[in-house]
């Protein structure tokens, strides 16, 4: 008769413990992990501000078309300038998510011609800039830093809940304040 065998009984082989690799590259991202973030966090604003243009464009032509502005600037003009505009914008948001070393440097110059927005636009562009020539700020732009993400898959940034907090009233005090404006347009 055969030996019965317990299914329940502990393995009698010997199991070692898996331990994470943590290599160079995890070093490197859990390093730069907190600026990579701010960093993609300025594309998610050209994103907004190219979903904005584009907004205008289509609202400039719905709106008035065919009529001329103050200035003399035919509305068609204006539509098509946000349309360009804002699909640039939205372009250079998805270079600037994927790390491209391009998007830094287009974006730079985009932060110095912002700078001429005071007082908001001046603060969110010296921030900008800020992020874009600090030390990490160039690593994450360099040419491996991609190969470092996509080894690197386990570790993300996470954001505090007051940040979301403070997210969530601020997107409610814009909506509070363009719903009102569009329809006082709109009559």
């Amino acid at each position: 008769m055969p030996p019965t065998i317990n299914p329940y009984a502990p393995p009698k082989a010997q199991v070692e413990d898996i331990v994470p690799f943590a290599g160079e590259a995890d070093a490197i991202r859990r390093e730069h992990i907190q600026r990579e973030a701010a960093i993609r966090s300025i594309g998610t604003l050209y994103y907004l501000g190219g979903g904005g243009l584009l907004l205008a464009a289509v609202a400039f032509l719905v709106g008035v078309a065919g009529k001329p502005l103050a200035g003399g600037l035919p509305v068609a003009v204006l539509s098509v300038i946000c349309l360009a505009v804002g699909l640039g914008l939205i372009f250079l948001a998805r270079a600037i998510r994927n790390l491209r070393p391009w998007a830094r440097i287009v974006a730079i110059v985009l932060a110095i011609l912002g700078l001429l927005r005071p007082p908001a636009g001046t603060l969110i562009n010296i921030y900008i800039l800020y992020l874009l020539f600090s030390e990490k700020g160039r690593r994450i732009f360099e040419s491996d830093y991609p190969e470092i993400v996509a080894a690197t898959p386990d570790v993300k940034s996470r954001t505090s809940i007051v940040v979301w907090v403070f997210l969530g009233i601020l997107v409610l005090v814009l909506v509070a304040v363009a719903v009102p404006l569009v329809f006082h347009k709109l009559r």
